[in-house]
């Protein structure tokens, strides 16, 4: 098992990598991972520019706040995909570009929303879906994911940003770049089918 120092340091590491890609701003971010049962997050008005091992708030798996900083107001939606399947280990949300850009649109599948343009995103990640739009660190928010926690292997919230969840912190730092990187993709091709069509 990976040590809680080593953890710490790869989280570390990711958001600050975020941050420096303009894939994460401000202190709208959070990410998290499970250690020995217990729930590590980012705290509330942390920055992925600036973090360090005391921005972490530490939670139980009920959401019981154990120790640390006080945690990100939008814990439950990493406890929702935790629930999800114990294959979940480690799980990231920001409010990169492109993925936020393309949940504004209308989508005829909100199961899968991003167009495979290219294979990579569906060999790392799979389906994406698109969560209904509710404020941030809402209840209704929180409800809607609830409710499409099954439908997708990832998730953009609409007019937010996208939620991954992976085996680990790196494997989820891999398909948070992916889903960047597809989204962009479709961005500038989204008038590309309609010029096809005969």
């Amino acid at each position: 098992m990976t040590s809680l120092e080593n953890k710490l340091k790869e989280a570390i590491w990711i958001a600050k990598t975020l941050y420096d890609r303009d894939k994460a701003t401000g202190s709208s971010a959070n990410l998290s991972f499970l250690h020995e049962g217990n729930i590590y997050i980012t705290g509330t008005g942390t920055c992925f520019g600036t973090l360090t091992e005391d921005d972490f708030s530490v939670l139980s798996r009920d959401g019981e706040h154990i120790s640390g900083i006080k945690p990100s107001k939008e814990f439950p939606l990493h406890k929702t995909y935790y629930d999800k399947s114990s294959s979940i280990q480690a799980v990231i949300h920001t409010h990169s570009f492109y993925s936020t850009l393309w949940s504004c649109l209308k989508h005829r599948n909100e199961k899968d929303i991003i167009p495979s343009y290219t294979p990579y995103l569906k060999m790392k990640l799979g389906t994406v879906g698109l969560v209904p739009y509710g404020k941030p660190g809402s209840k209704e928010l929180f409800d809607f994911f609830e409710e499409r926690i099954n439908d997708s292997d990832g998730y953009i919230l609409q007019n937010h940003g996208p939620v991954v969840g992976d085996k680990d912190l790196m494997s989820a730092f891999y398909v948070l770049e992916e889903l960047e990187e597809s989204a962009r993709i479709a961005w500038e091709l989204r008038n590309e089918d309609a010029n096809l069509i005969e």
